[in-house]
């Protein structure tokens, strides 16, 4: 109970600055925007057809972008101190690391809903069955991906520069293996291949089959199980780098 109460706490404290200026949650949806605005028509056409393939993957997107950089927020606590303080409360270490992680879920699940409703004037046709469980798929997703980011921050916490070298290197090359943007069908071997290896593109699998309404078991479960275990480890190595960043 004490852990389910400072995480509550953490919690409420993370979210706290991102109720009082919701203008930023409105600006973090700019490049998701402009992809949907330019690069959708651009390469699919404006059809309903290629909103229902193209949205799923800006969604998933959006989470990588945001939730990859939370990290950066805790760096600015360890070079000011706030961090230290927070370590002398009687709050239980991993409680620090999962209020933190779970409210990634409040911005993106916020962020995703309002880029759906943004695109269903334009044709845009979300399966009422399906995409409430894309949603929790893509915030369980989301929590572990912030997870990693806060465990990555507090590793190069020496050398914040760091944070962004990883961030930055990783963010691409997973995006575009995972076909978010692009389908790979026409892709060369190998980077089918290596598309096959990253959990994210079954989480991008899982989110175009549940939105269109296709609850077929196999996306589901492949999605479902690559968001969880994303959640997994990155709430494994936040919380042990949590812990370890009170020694």
């Amino acid at each position: 109970m004490k852990l389910v109460t400072d995480t509550g706490i953490v919690f409420t404290r993370e979210l706290r600055p991102v109720l009082r200026e919701p203008f930023s949650l409105a600006i973090a949806l700019a490049q998701p925007v402009v992809f949907l605005g330019l690069f959708g028509p651009l390469v699919y056409g404006s059809t309903g057809e290629s909103l229902q393939w193209f949205v799923p993957g800006v969604l998933v997107m959006l989470g990588m972008f945001g939730t990859s950089a939370t990290g950066a927020n805790l760096l600015f606590e360890l070079q000011t101190g706030a961090h230290e303080r927070m370590l002398v409360t009687p709050l239980a270490r991993p409680a620090l690391l999962l209020g933190r992680a779970l409210k990634e879920l409040f911005p993106l699940l916020v962020q995703a809903v309002l880029i759906v409703l943004l695109t269903v004037p334009f044709g845009f046709r979300p399966s009422p069955v399906g995409a409430p469980v894309a949603l929790l798929i893509l915030g369980v997703f989301g929590v572990g991906l912030g997870a990693l980011s806060y465990a990555l921050a507090l590793a190069v916490r020496k050398q914040e520069w760091m944070f962004w070298v990883v961030q930055q290197s990783l963010l691409y090359p997973l995006m575009i293996t995972a076909g978010m943007m692009l389908p790979l069908s026409t892709a060369p071997g190998w980077l089918r291949a290596i598309s096959h290896a990253n959990p994210l593109t079954y989480v991008v699998e899982a989110e175009r089959a549940l939105f269109a309404g296709d609850l077929a078991l196999r996306p589901l479960l492949t999605g479902g199980a690559a968001a969880a275990l994303t959640a997994l480890i990155g709430l494994t190595l936040g919380i042990r780098a949590m812990r370890n960043s009170a020694t």
